[in-house]
């Protein structure tokens, strides 16, 4: 099988003349879990939009699922979560966007149901599910959009900062449940304390635009000098380790630097 998703030499520009994202080349195989990350403004969000379909890049091309480049054709299979949750919800209840997409695939509705009745109860969308979208928080509409893009479970994710807005329960129960999808995963994101919990690839966008490094979470994230150089930082547990542990021994999860502890008390 090849790649779900293929870029090649991929630029978009807008009317301004500012230059998102420039000559990005890059391959998503099925079922990989990757990160891309990014200063703020690096063109993250907008490659986002150019890989899920939903912008028409400048130049260079994406094609899906090694047989189109008409994302349009696709649309039911991929699951593009954006940056801002008003963008993803629109109907008149919240139980109205968790069912627009099963209903769009032809769903039966009692597996709708019983899928929307779950994912409202991981996310604690119980009591919600009859209110309008405008009428919630900041935090319960992201985990309103999380749970409208998983409910038609489509084949590829791409969730640009779905941790954003809500607290840190909620941020561990949308990790469980986007890391027990069994499509392929695309996070877009600026911060890299959730990345190594999640991917097992990252892509560096720089701050013009373009792809500078692509390689194994271990590799990019205990790279200093990469990440300094296109505004970001190691996730904590890194830089807490820095300067004790050799780079390949650095923990890069919470629970990683837990058992390293627990294995120095013994």
């Amino acid at each position: 099988m090849g790649p779900v998703i293929e870029a090649r030499g991929l630029t978009h520009e807008y009317p301004d003349g500012t230059i998102a994202i420039r000559d990005v080349t890059l391959s998503i195989e099925q079922g990989e879990r990757v990160a891309v990350v990014g200063a703020n403004g690096s063109g993250k969000s907008t490659l986002q939009l150019a890989l899920g379909g939903l912008v028409d890049p400048s130049a260079g091309t994406v094609a899906y699922f090694d047989e189109t480049a008409d994302a349009e054709a696709v649309r039911d299979r991929l699951g593009v979560l954006l940056q801002d949750p008003n963008d993803y919800l629109f109907n008149t209840t919240v139980r109205e966007d968790l069912e627009y997409g099963p209903a769009q695939l032809g769903m039966a509705r009692d597996v709708a149901n019983q899928r929307i009745e779950r994912l409202a109860a991981d996310l604690g969308l119980g009591d919600l599910l009859d209110r309008p979208p405008f009428r919630l928080s900041g935090g319960e509409k992201q985990r309103a959009a999380v749970a409208s893009v998983l409910a038609f479970e489509p084949d590829v994710l791409l969730l640009d900062e779905p941790f954003g807005a809500v607290d840190a329960h909620y941020r561990e129960r949308i990790l469980e449940l986007v890391a027990d999808h069994e499509g392929t995963v695309l996070l877009f994101t600026p911060s890299l304390d959730v990345v190594p919990e999640l991917v097992e690839r990252v892509i560096v966008v720089g701050r013009d635009g373009s792809v500078v490094a692509d390689g194994p979470v271990r590799d990019i994230l205990t790279d200093r000098a990469l990440l300094a150089n296109n505004g970001l930082r190691p996730p904590v547990t890194v830089q807490l380790f820095e300067g004790i542990l050799e780079t390949a021994d650095l923990p890069l999860t919470v629970a990683d630097a837990r058992e390293y502890l627990l294995n120095e008390e013994q």
